[in-house]
């Protein structure tokens, strides 16, 4: 016969298991806002240091390219030393002009970098104004500015770019500037529409009704309530963007349509290579692989921002 022996359960006692631990709760401790949380993901994600560190190298090359390199790369161009190699103090050698290549990628840098930053801000400027009127007012606003933004989105970029730079004022004055003006009035749309979408988001949240409820103004509603909670897909499209204008004006200038050939980019020393192609590609090579560094730190900036932004990303 089987005897029923009741079986002993060992329970352990509350206090030696690490569950006290795990459910504790700070009552005291402020919770983490939403930049605070992604801050301290980013911190600890390798792609944001390393692209950090190679933007914050780009930014400080650009604004001191003295501290680099002490030739002056627009008044030392020898043609004695046309096509030559590498040799102290000249490590990438020479254009065809004569002219040193590190010296002209240290001082390219300054253009390059300056026509994508202000272009990013001037788009942010104009984007996220429209973008943020048209998804908060909505109606004939709403449509007036999406059917303007729908005619430049049918215009490829460097197309446009082609038309707009044939203009008499544009065909007249190159420069920094216009390139940048260029880069504006077709650059727009893309911002505007994200900045409309996440402005709709936002704008139906109970804080907005809220504010709403208490007389705050639309235009005060917008400015101090909508566009702060909108602003994480805006800053990562602005961050992206940041390179892709550097590739438009290399671009541009290497249609010779950007920048004046007086003014050194690594759009102008990619277009001036092209002649030593076979015989001293690494004229070619070494502007190039400026552009593409910045570019690369740029997107990887770009997509560490929005894993870190992105709630539906987050570990909670």
């Amino acid at each position: 016969m089987k005897s029923n022996r009741q079986m002993e359960h060992y329970v352990a006692p509350l206090e030696d298991t690490p569950l006290l631990a795990t459910d504790a709760l700070k009552e005291d401790q402020a919770p983490l806002s939403l930049w605070q949380d992604a801050w301290r993901q980013l911190r600890k994600r390798p792609l944001f240091i390393v692209a950090a560190l190679l933007i914050t190298l780009i930014v400080i090359v650009a604004l001191f390219p003295g501290l680099f390199t002490q030739t002056a790369p627009d008044n030392n161009c020898q043609l004695a030393d046309s096509q030559g190699g590498p040799r102290a103090g000249h490590p990438l050698g020479f254009t065809f002009q004569g002219c040193d290549v590190y010296a002209r990628v240290i001082y390219g840098t300054r253009a390059s970098v300056m026509v994508g930053v202000f272009s990013v801000i001037c788009v942010l400027i104009i984007g996220v104004t429209l973008g943020a009127l048209a998804g908060f007012f909505g109606g004939w606003v709403d449509v007036i500015i999406a059917r303007l933004g729908d005619i430049f989105f049918a215009l490829p970029i460097v197309l446009g770019a082609l038309v707009v730079t044939q203009l008499p004022f544009f065909r007249d004055n190159k420069s920094v500037w216009t390139v940048i003006i260029v880069i504006l009035l077709l650059g727009w749309p893309s911002m505007a529409r994200i900045t409309r979408a996440a402005v709709i988001e936002v704008r139906g949240a109970d804080f907005i009704t809220a504010a709403r409820s208490l007389g705050v103004s639309n235009i005060q509603t917008l400015i101090r309530h909508v566009l702060p909670n909108a602003l994480a897909p805006i800053i990562v499209l602005a961050t992206m963007e940041l390179g892709v204008f550097i590739v438009l004006e290399a671009t541009l200038s290497f249609l010779g349509i950007g920048l004046p050939g007086s003014i050194m980019s690594w759009g102008n020393d990619i277009a001036a290579a092209q002649q030593q192609i076979r015989t001293n590609p690494s004229v070619l090579f070494y502007p190039a692989a400026a552009l593409t560094l910045t570019v690369l730190s740029f997107i990887m900036l770009g997509d560490a921002l929005r894993d870190a932004l992105d709630p539906k990303s987050r570990q909670r």
